[in-house]
């Protein structure tokens, strides 16, 4: 939406996704890139086929524990990303058992590890980590989420103001994707020295790791997260 022909079309403003959620709650934007949790307490219109997710190991949120997973009693956490919390503690307790308490934290593995049991490292910081190097069991939430469940894991999507989604402004929204994707090279070119990690790395991350794209598997998927985030602690570990 900043290059492509649909760059006239709308008025941007970036944000980490708890904070558009924010902004859409308050009426400061029409649509946003709204964690997948929100939608337990917000009846918002979707942009249909598009947000994030994975089929898959995610590689960007991990769950790094100096403990056995089923001894965990404390979570560091960034609660920036509140789906992925979320998921951390529905893992937790439906597969290894335990419901440990989450300690905000700074994402520093070091400190975090220290101030608790286990860390949830996401984003940037948790593609910067190699898991096989840490030295602690990892847990990749991705990877956890598909072995439990069969389905996609949906970390957000794109939603709003249900009368701001009109099939005008959907064709906007896919229309910018298929932009970036056709420019896949040129958007790990530009992005991946910024953000640290290699140009491998961010194509692996691109195009195995994170999906774009929406389809009845993924929105399965994301029910499912819906119905064991209202009740994460209801169904026996297996």
């Amino acid at each position: 939406m900043l290059h492509g022909d649909q760059r006239a079309a709308v008025d941007l403003s970036f944000r980490i996704p708890s904070e558009c959620a924010v902004e859409v709650a308050r009426g400061a934007a029409d649509i946003g890139i709204i964690p997948s949790v929100e939608l337990i307490h917000n009846d918002y219109g979707r942009v249909r086929g598009l947000g994030i997710a994975s089929r898959g190991p995610v590689r960007s949120i991990l769950l790094v524990s100096s403990k056995p997973f089923r001894e965990i009693q404390t979570l560091a956490g960034d609660l920036s990303s509140r789906t992925s919390v979320a998921l951390a503690r529905i893992i937790l307790a439906r597969r290894y058992g335990t419901e440990p308490r989450v300690v905000p934290h700074a994402p520093d593995l070091t400190r975090m590890l220290t101030a608790a049991d286990a860390a949830l490292i996401i984003g940037d910081p948790a593609l910067h980590l190699e898991p096989e190097r840490i030295g602690k069991r990892v847990l990749d939430l991705g990877a956890e989420w598909a072995d439990m469940t069969g389905l996609p894991m949906v970390f957000a999507i794109w939603a709003g103001r249900k009368e701001a989604i009109t099939p005008d402004v959907e064709a906007i929204f896919h229309a910018s994707y298929q932009f970036g994707r056709d420019r896949l090279d040129e958007i790990i070119r530009m992005e991946a020295g910024s953000r640290g990690i290699s140009d491998e790395l961010a194509r692996q991350y691109l195009t195995r790791h994170i999906v774009c794209e929406l389809g009845a598997a993924e929105y399965r998927g994301l029910e499912l997260f819906l119905e064991y985030a209202r009740a994460p602690r209801e169904a026996a570990p297996v």
